[in-house]
């Protein structure tokens, strides 16, 4: 058995999910191999798009690992940031540039830097109510080099507490223990699975920890700090799994 632990954005979604992708990953499952998505997305966001997309899966890790569930939704694992932390954090976000800081959690916040006018949805900093815990903050800036300024910020003044995982323009905020190579081992642990089972895939920056740790492809289209950690390069998913099917059987 093998397991395919594949980035979403950028990687399982570049140029779209069609039915030759979703027919490839049937194939691999239905070889008794496993799929699953690692991604910085929020578990309800994951959800909705494989109702969208509509296809297979035997895992989600979602909040960069920081929520491990199976394929019958049941959170396996989760890690928790303390909840107080979350207002004086976004209030530091907002003073280093960022326009708005979502808070995922067992509810969501939009909470908005500029809140004259508010759109539905979004809440002011002051607003936002006591929590017990959050699994991940995120916002947006307009560049990546903004972004990365910030990372530097938050881990200099965060360092032991969180960690900031930058993706592009975005960057994604969890527990400082949590990455995508710790959530996929919070998976194995939980599967009575190997090592050496996993093949992980990525195109960006967030993806490093599972890139690094695991046998692992970049994307071609990813960046280049990516492919260069990478055992292989793949154009896709589709061919991934196809060259992987025809080392298994051979």
């Amino acid at each position: 058995m093998k397991i395919i632990c594949t980035d979403y954005d950028g990687t399982l979604n570049h140029n779209g999910i069609d039915d030759v992708k979703i027919a490839a990953i049937a194939k691999w499952r239905n070889a008794g191999n496993l799929f699953g998505v690692v991604s910085g997305r929020g578990i309800k966001s994951l959800l909705s798009i494989i109702e969208d997309k509509n296809f297979e899966y035997d895992f989600l890790i979602a909040n960069n690992g920081a929520i491990i569930c199976d394929k019958q939704q049941n959170i396996i694992k989760e890690f928790r940031c303390k909840g107080s932390l979350a207002k004086p954090f976004i209030e530091d976000l907002f003073k280093w540039g960022c326009p708005f800081a979502n808070i995922d959690t067992y509810q969501s916040f939009m909470v908005i830097e500029d809140s004259s006018d508010l759109d539905e949805g979004e809440i002011r900093l002051e607003d936002v109510p006591d929590i017990e815990y959050f699994n991940q903050i995120n916002t947006e800036l307009d560049t990546k080099e903004d972004a990365a300024e910030v990372v530097l910020k938050i881990k200099e003044k965060y360092y032991g507490v969180l960690v900031p995982l930058q993706n592009g323009e975005c960057i994604d905020i969890t527990d400082f223990n949590v990455n995508k190579a710790n959530g996929i081992y919070a998976l194995l642990e939980a599967l009575g699975a190997s090592y050496d089972d996993v093949i992980a895939v990525g195109d960006n920056i967030n993806d490093e920890a599972m890139i690094a740790e695991f046998r692992s492809y970049a994307m071609a289209n990813g960046v280049q700090m990516i492919k260069d950690l990478a055992d292989e390069i793949t154009e896709g998913i589709t061919e991934l799994i196809e060259k992987e099917m025809t080392s298994i059987s051979c």
